[in-house]
Parts: C-alpha cells; structure tokens; sequence
C-alpha cells in the first residue's frame, strides 16, 4: 500500500511542478485515464502527450490528498483540487480518483469523479427546493 500511495503522490507532484517525473514508468502502455467531464486518454504515451500539452495552457495550483483507500488491486483516493487556466478561468472542486493496479504495481485504469465545492441545502427554507440560478459545473 506504500508504494501505491508513493506514486500516486508522485503523479500529484507532477501536476503540481509540471514537470514528467516518470509518466511511462506509472502507467502501462494500455493504461485508460479517464477525467471526471469526459476526456479519456489510452496509453501511457498520451497521457503524457495531454499532461504536457495541458500544462502550456492551464497550472495546478493545489492538488490535495485528504485519504486513501485500498482494496486488492484498487485503490480510491480522496482530494481537494484547484487550478488556474492562463485564460483566467480557475476551477476549484473535490473528488475520488479509482485506481486499477498490475500485478507489478502500475497503473492500468484511472477514473476521476468530481464534486463542486460549493454546495447548499436547496430545502433550508422550506419543504419546496430552492435551487442556485448559477451554470452547473462540468462533472
């Protein structure tokens, strides 16, 4: 569970540093990757083509592990992320990444799910649900 935890720190620690500290030595030649709002990369060499290519536009500024959890070959990871894409967008929300691990303790399958951080009771005022008028996010 260690060396699980390691590598997925080191995969955050690269987001964070954008920088390829081992993309191919993590991730299998026939690894899925999938985001949380629909984009789904095959193989280890484009997951780094995208990592590399998204970091000319866009800097993770937090990438947070709250937990993790481990059962056989899988592994669920809580966390808190934020980024700021150089088109002045920023992007703040929470989420749980589902790890598949090989036998020899790479990465196989990766799916993210998000969560917005801004949440809200739409009943505290009463039994008829009063929801935000605001564009929901992408997940």
């Amino acid at each position: 569970m260690e060396e699980r935890e390691r590598i997925v720190r080191l995969w955050f620690e690269m987001w964070l540093r954008k920088k390829d500290l081992g993309i191919t030595e993590i991730f299998t030649g026939d690894a899925v990757y999938a985001e949380s709002w629909g984009p789904e990369y095959h193989g280890a060499e484009k997951i780094r083509h995208w990592f590399e290519e998204w970091n000319t536009r866009g800097t993770v500024l937090v990438w947070d592990i709250r937990q993790f959890f481990h059962r056989g070959d899988q592994t669920a990871v809580e966390w808190v992320f934020r980024n700021a894409m150089d088109d002045g967008r920023e992007e703040r929300f929470e989420g749980i990444t589902l790890i598949c691990w090989t036998q020899e303790g790479r990465i196989c399958a990766l799916k993210e799910f998000g969560c917005n951080e801004s949440r809200y009771d739409p009943y505290r005022e009463g039994p008829e649900p009063r929801f935000r008028e605001e564009r929901a996010m992408w997940f």
